[in-house]
């Protein structure tokens, strides 16, 4: 089958990288977009050719078209899950980007929702397709790593910076902290089940007035589903002074891979004894169907001056990965790789984490939803 889904984008930040990922995908017959900025519309609709017809000012007309069979949310955090829901509801498949929502009662409401509609759900999870996590990933799945012992990971970012939207201002770290919690969980393939959070240092007033949250970092230990590993995550995202750095660490019994300190200094591989190696992460273009193989290289990303791709480098060449395995879930009927489900796990782990801090460091049950 070829050239049968139609699939609108929604929020044309970076959003907008996603459209020549989807034109060049052999079972995408139309891409649409949806921007309240009408010369963004106005551009987008001339530059990528689109139907005048699947461009939309307001979300709200989006899922009612009988003619749009999944809808891809990459809007602010705070639109998450009302979108998800009125797509889901409507019968579109959805994907959208981190996190899935900001309550766990959201959450359960979306894997419900996702039931309910027997359409497919995809949180579009950038950490878990970088280059980086999928070198990690198939050492671990070789055996090369051997069993492991712990993982690490973190997010840290200076959202100070121009350019983000005035709701992040205060926002507190672990309540979005699927991108330095996902890939502990997904290396050892497993979820969450108790998280223990601790906050460190204090904001600026007018920051933790914002969403009464006053630590500039939290720090937390989960516990993990039929394991005997915990993994730490750390977050901040004002007040902290260091360069953006995305990263997990993995350590087993025969093979250790730890992230890069400084961009471009290159990851360091331990193999035994004092035996070290620095290396880069190879391209992960052989995993990727022949049209949008090219898409993992840095060169093709079209906007680098926005805030993700400056501090993030382009999210390590996730972004057709999550478009074939989003697209290729709803062609063979079956359930995403990061499915309601998972991903619901992987936010509230955060979400359960900021609560553990604001408690002080109470241990909290974080909810499973298999």
């Amino acid at each position: 089958m070829s050239k049968q889904l139609t699939v609108v984008i929604v929020g044309m930040g970076f959003g907008k990288e996603f459209i020549p990922i989807y034109q060049a995908h052999p079972d995408i017959k139309s891409v649409g977009i949806c921007t309240r900025r009408k010369h963004v519309r106005d551009e987008l609709t001339e530059k990528f050719n689109l139907d005048p017809n699947l461009v939309f000012e307001h979300f709200e007309d989006v899922p009612g078209r009988d003619d749009v069979d999944a809808i891809h949310i990459v809007t602010p955090v705070p639109d998450h899950a009302r979108m998800t829901l009125a797509s889901l509801n409507a019968n579109k498949h959805t994907a959208c980007t981190i996190p899935m929502a900001m309550t766990k009662e959201d959450c359960a409401a979306i894997v419900e929702a996702k039931r309910k509609s027997g359409k497919v759900y995809m949180m579009m999870e950038t950490a878990l397709y970088t280059r980086e996590f999928l070198y990690g990933l198939k050492k671990a799945e070789s055996g090369e790593l051997g069993r492991i012992q712990f993982v690490r990971g973190s997010h840290i970012q200076d959202m100070s910076m121009p350019g983000w939207d005035e709701y992040w201002k205060g926002y507190p770290p672990m309540l979005n902290g699927t991108h330095a919690i996902s890939p502990l969980l997904r290396i050892n393939n497993t979820i969450a089940e108790t998280v223990v959070c601790h906050g460190s240092g204090r904001l600026s007033d007018d920051l933790a007035s914002r969403y009464n949250s006053p630590f500039a970092v939290e720090t937390a230990t989960f516990t993990l589903k039929d394991s005997d590993v915990v993994a730490e995550a750390t977050r901040s995202l004002f007040d902290v002074v260091r360069q953006y750095r995305e990263s997990y660490d993995v350590y087993g019994t025969k093979m250790s891979f730890e992230w890069e300190q400084l961009e471009d200094e290159s990851h360091v591989i331990f193999t035994g004894g004092e035996d070290a190696e620095r290396l880069d992460a190879p391209d992960t273009d052989e995993m990727l169907i022949e049209p949008i193989k090219h898409f993992t290289k840095r060169k093709v990303i079209d906007d680098p001056n926005h805030v993700s791709f400056l501090q993030g480098a382009g999210h390590g060449g996730s972004h057709p990965h999550l478009v074939q395995e989003f697209v290729a879930s709803m062609v063979e009927g079956r359930d995403s790789a990061v499915d309601a489900a998972l991903a619901a796990n992987y936010t509230c782990a955060g979400i359960c984490a900021h609560e553990s801090a604001m408690k002080g460091g109470e241990r909290i049950n974080i909810p499973s939803f298999e």
